[in-house]
Order: C-alpha cells, then structure tokens, then sequence
C-alpha cells in the first residue's frame, strides 16, 4: 500500500442506459488518470477519489476488446426487434449480458492507494462476489482461466453468477462486475457467454428459488467490498 487514503464514495445511479453510463465512467476515469498527472508535476495537491458506481442497465449486450463477434448469436437488427442494445466496449473479456435484476458495479478505483497488481485487483473482485454469494450459503468458486466467478466449476453442472471485464491505465480502473441476482437468464441465449462455450449461466434468484431484492445484496456485497479493500465506502451523489 502506498498512501493510508482508503476512502471509497459509493454512488447509486438507478436505472441507466449503458452508453450514458459508459460515458460517465470514461469521464470519471479520465479526472481521475488527469489528477493523478496534476499530482505528480506539483500543479496539484488534491488527493485522487476513488469512486464505486453501482447501476442496473436496461437489456443490452457488451464485446470487449478482444471479444469475437461470432459469439453474438443473432444479428444487430435482431437485437434492436427485441429492444436490447449492443455496445463493443473497451473492457476485458469478450461478450456478455446486462439488464434488470442484475446488479452491475462500476469501480473507479485508484490502486495506488491500493495495491498496484491487475490480477491481484481481479482476484479480490472475485473474492467480494464469493463471500456476497456465501450470505445465502451459495458456494463460489474461481475457474481457472475464467475470470469471473462460479457454481460447480469443473463438473457437468458448471454455471457463471457473476461476469467480470475490466480496463485500467496509470493504475485506475474502470468497468467491473455484473451479478445476476434476478436476472432474466433467457437473454443470454443470445450468446455464448463469456465467449466459453457449453457452459450455463446462473443467478441468485434461481439458486435460491425466489427473488432477492437488489438493495439487499448490494448492502452485503458493499461490507465485502469494504472489508476485502480495506476501505471505508461512503454514499455520495452525483
């Protein structure tokens, strides 16, 4: 850790488009990398924030950067006949799905404060998503080559609860992680999720046989974020 500034604003932006999102982020972390610049040549004193968007998207589909097209299933003008939006994104990972039920999070962290490691940063996501999951005694699990976080990895019944794809650059991050709490898994028949194929998706509401409200996860899965950080998370407001 290089600095005691652990401090992490928390903000709830409700139900939002992905591009209007994608766009407050791209800002966001452009201050961020923009401060930490003001920092280092002496313009500047302020101390970078470090900020934990938390949003639920409309139907949409998502390419990162090194995705593969082919794993969209129907075509773009399909997609639109069924009201759900396509975006190729600068994130990691390849194709996914977003939309309600889901709860999204947006991490705009500065990892000097941290821990300057993507894998480790990846890992420790992973680890909030494990310990929200085992709340509700839901065992998580990592798979191997697959970020993200997992049912029954290795066996017949393997199914994904929570996709993850990150970018970062001058050690700020932006994008995040996607948790299917009462997602309507039939969309992701659009897809080959994650790019992996024959293997299912999966959501709290289905493990579990109900429904779960979203603020109730989130509340969980803000004291992991907290706890495995070693952050304090504060509620802010645009």
């Amino acid at each position: 850790m290089k600095t005691k500034a652990r401090k992490i604003h928390v903000q709830q932006l409700g139900q939002m488009s992905y591009a209007e999102c994608w766009a407050l982020q791209e800002d966001t972390f452009a201050k961020t990398i923009a401060q930490k610049s003001a920092l280092r040549n002496g313009t500047s004193t302020t101390p970078t924030e470090n900020i934990l968007y938390f949003v639920e998207h409309p139907p949409v589909i998502t390419l990162g950067k090194s995705g593969d097209l082919a794993h969209l299933l129907i075509t773009e003008a399909q997609l639109q006949q069924r009201g759900v939006d396509f975006h190729k994104t600068n994130r990691g990972g390849d194709i996914t799905f977003h939309g309600p039920g889901q709860l999204v999070g947006y991490p705009i962290l500065d990892l000097d404060h941290f821990f300057t490691d993507i894998h480790r940063y990846l890992r420790h996501l992973e680890e909030v998503i494990i310990a929200t999951l085992a709340e509700y005694h839901i065992q998580g699990y990592r798979s191997d080559g697959e970020t993200g976080v997992w049912l029954d990895p290795d066996t017949p019944k393997a199914r994904k609860i929570c996709a993850m794809g990150v970018r970062a650059s001058r050690w700020v991050t932006m994008h995040g992680f996607a948790l299917n709490v009462n997602t309507d898994l039939s969309y992701f028949d659009l897809i080959v999720p994650c790019g992996i194929q024959g293997k299912q998706v999966t959501s709290l509401a289905r493990e579990l046989g109900r429904k779960i409200p979203l603020e109730e996860v989130q509340e969980k899965l803000e004291a992991h974020f907290a706890n495995q950080f070693e952050a304090e998370l504060f509620p802010s407001s645009l």
